[in-house]
């Protein structure tokens, strides 16, 4: 697990975690990818039920999945899913999304955290990379089916000094009409940004054509020229 991987769930779990008990005290949680490979989101979450998936036997596993796309929940059943750095090694990760609206409870909450660059990296493939209006996307994706989520907030994350990664983040509701339950958000106070949505806005925060690879190649590009005299 990369460093903002884990900084931008411990921020979740600021905005929302409060909330979350106020609805369901003893709320539970259900975490998908969860082999603790240099850290665990499941360090984050202290006296709740915490239940890890995965597709093989690991640190943090509590159930080993048969199907990718099936989840071993009942309808309305969870409080909170967790997903970070899994959606990119998920050849339908739309039907995957699906799933996990299946389990969430009506105020449930979905956390999903997947790269919008980075290293090509097979765990066993690596297919998806998601921009800014990807959670969107996923929101006609669900009403398309029937359902009735909202997307609270998502961003991508700036890149710590240490890897190289700008995450895709998103925040969702299982239920819209319950969207009043959740007053806080993880862009209340987070400001190292690029494109930021929130829900009932249309405008996007920080909004950016360029992700950090990018700018960091124009200022190589501008150095580059001064130095060599191209005007």
């Amino acid at each position: 697990m990369h460093p903002t991987a884990m900084q931008n769930c411990k921020e979740f779990n600021a905005a929302y975690a409060a909330h979350i008990k106020n609805v369901s005290p003893t709320y539970n949680v259900v975490e998908i990818g969860s082999q603790d490979v240099n850290g665990s989101l499941r360090s984050l979450w202290s006296g709740v039920s915490y239940i890890g998936v995965d597709f093989v036997e690991g640190k943090g596993v509590d159930v080993i999945l048969d199907d990718p796309y099936k989840l071993p929940f009942e309808d309305a059943s969870v409080d909170v899913v967790l997903s970070s750095s899994v959606f990119e090694h998920s050849e339908m990760f739309w039907v995957l999304y699906l799933e996990i609206m299946r389990i969430l409870k009506p105020h449930g909450l979905f956390y999903l955290n997947v790269p919008s660059n980075g290293d090509f990296h097979r765990w066993p493939v690596d297919c998806w990379r998601f921009y800014p209006d990807s959670g969107k996307a996923l929101i006609t994706w669900a009403k398309r089916s029937g359902m009735t989520p909202a997307l609270l907030e998502s961003y991508v994350s700036n890149q710590s000094t240490t890897d190289r990664w700008n995450d895709f983040v998103a925040v969702y509701v299982k239920d819209e009409q319950h969207v009043g339950l959740y007053p806080t958000r993880i862009l209340d106070t987070k400001k190292d940004i690029l494109n930021g949505t929130v829900y009932g806005e249309t405008a996007f925060i920080n909004q950016s054509t360029l992700n950090e690879d990018h700018k960091r190649l124009a200022v190589i590009k501008h150095v580059t020229e001064r130095t060599i005299g191209v005007v």
